[in-house]
């Protein structure tokens, strides 16, 4: 999963640098920040070394992701908005949120700290990517995004506590997680904001 994850958000983070014209360097940098900084925290969270500072091959595998892109690019003119973006982000995002709930099993936090890491695994990412493209982070104010990992990181402490294997719940998270997501997308889903609920008073 975490294979997958890292390969699929290093894709997506340098698709959009590469459309707001980066140069190779900040094109590899937000890349590999969308690819690390969400398991980096995660790790951090459970008070251990990095995954990334321990293993060469973290590394490569997100220079493979920033590779795609680079090469997506080449034969489309928008590869941050091309469906196998999409999809890559959608499976980075399931990936992320089941590595995630894996790590905080392991370390056995609470129902809270179980989808709460799983979520920072799966969005912390993306957050520190828009901070680099300078804007703010999409997943405070706009789609369906972090939800979904939220939801997937519910399902998988759900499916634990009801006697699932851990292969069983880390499927369920992960299927909840991409099938909530690509749904989200084909839907438009969006978390409704205050003005929206009519409680803001003009």
């Amino acid at each position: 999963m975490n294979t997958v994850g890292l390969v699929a958000f290093a894709f997506v983070g340098s698709s959009k640098a590469i459309r707001e014209e980066f140069d190779l360097l900040g094109i590899t940098i937000v890349g590999l920040a969308m690819a690390f900084a969400g398991g980096a925290t995660r790790d951090l969270l459970v008070t251990r070394v990095p995954l990334v500072l321990r293993s060469p091959v973290e590394i490569g595998l997100g220079l493979f992701g920033v590779g795609l892109a680079i090469a997506l690019s080449i034969v489309v003119s928008a590869p941050d908005t091309h469906p196998a973006t999409l999809v890559a982000d959608a499976i980075g995002l399931a990936a992320f949120a089941t590595t995630g709930a894996i790590v905080a099993t392991e370390v056995a936090v609470s129902a809270f700290g179980t989808v709460a890491i799983a979520t920072v695994n799966a969005v912390g990412g993306g957050a520190v990517a828009d901070i680099l493209l300078d804007r703010a982070p999409f997943i405070l104010f706009e789609d369906f995004y972090a939800s979904c990992a939220v939801l997937g990181g519910s399902a998988y402490w759900v499916a634990g506590a009801l006697g699932a294997s851990a292969g069983t719940a880390a499927a369920v998270c992960a299927g909840v997680t991409v099938v909530t997501r690509l749904a989200a997308v084909t839907f438009d889903w969006r978390l409704p904001t205050v003005q929206q609920l009519g409680l803001r008073r003009e």
